[in-house]
Order: structure tokens, then sequence, then C-alpha cells
């Protein structure tokens, strides 16, 4: 899917949580704070960042496999049974050696903007929105001057919502 000015998003990019390699990283710290199975994990990640991001279990379990292939981290069965993951001294040494990207997503806060923590009332208009949108559609079919207009009447309510006026002069003029 394409952002940008055409495109979803209104020219502005979300800034993604974690780059490539930084969730590799923020498990091997996790880990290092305390072993810990994949399960243990993704809770500690949902919780870390106020659910605005919770990895999936083929997220965390290939990331935990690629940590024991490099030898950072040792997966074996704990006294229950469950693989804990654990770090190795090569694990260990490649944390110290990125310690201050390791600190850093470790701090990292979560966006200031996700549905986890937008007031009750905005996600409910929200779905309130999108249940009308689905309903008129079933009643009335995709004909295309609906589509049309209820397209329009959502930008309209978005610039409404950012304060932007379709007629209002630019910077540049």
């Amino acid at each position: 899917m394409r952002h940008g000015k055409d495109g979803h998003g209104g020219g502005k990019r979300h800034k993604r949580l974690f780059e490539y390699g930084e969730l590799r990283l923020l498990i091997l710290s996790m880990i290092a704070e305390q072993p810990r199975h994949g399960y243990e994990l993704i809770k500690a990640i949902e919780e870390r960042f106020e659910g605005a991001y919770t990895p999936s279990p083929g997220v965390i379990y290939p990331t935990l496999s690629w940590l024991e292939d490099m030898g950072y981290a040792r997966v074996e069965p704990d006294d229950s049974g469950r693989k804990r993951a654990r770090l190795t001294p090569e694990g260990a040494a490649f944390l110290q050696a990125n310690r201050a990207a390791a600190d850093d997503l470790l701090t990292r806060k979560p966006p200031v903007w996700h549905r986890g923590n937008a007031p009750k009332e905005i996600v409910a208009a929200m779905d309130e929105i999108k249940l009308a949108l689905r309903r008129r559609m079933a009643a009335e079919g995709a004909d295309e001057t609906l589509i049309a207009t209820l397209a329009a009447q959502l930008r309209d309510t978005a610039r409404d919502i950012a304060g932007d006026t379709p007629d209002a002069p630019s910077e540049d003029s």
C-alpha cells in the first residue's frame, strides 16, 4: 500500500515503532534481564508499549530461533518443561557492543496516538462511522455515485477535524 501525498496518510508517514533489527535487539535485552519464553516476551512487549504493539508468535519465535542460530541465546526447557531463552556469553558481548541502541529500545515510549490509548468516546465514534458505512453500502450497494458522495463526506469531516478548510488560501498564495 502506498502512503503519501496521493495515497493514504495525507502525506504524512508514521514512523515505525521498530526499524530493521531493533526487535531482535529488544528481545535480546529482555532475555538479558531474565530468561523468558515466547509468550512472556509477547506480553512484556505489549505491556512495555502500552498496547501500541503486540508481536505475534509468528514474529517472536522466528526471532528467538535467529538469536539462537547466531549464538546470542540458548533456548532450553526449564523445570516445568517450557522452553526459555537465555542469554549466552556471545549474546552478552553483542548486547554490550550495542548498549546505546539497546538502552534506547528499553526506554522507547509508544506513539502518542494509538487506538489503545485513544479516548473511549473517539473509538466509539470511529466504530459508529465504520458501522454506518458498512450498513449503507450493504443496503444500497456499491453504486459509484454513493461511493463518491460518502468519500467526499468523509474527506470533509476529516478536514473539519483537522481544522483545514478547502478554500483557505495556501501559504504559497
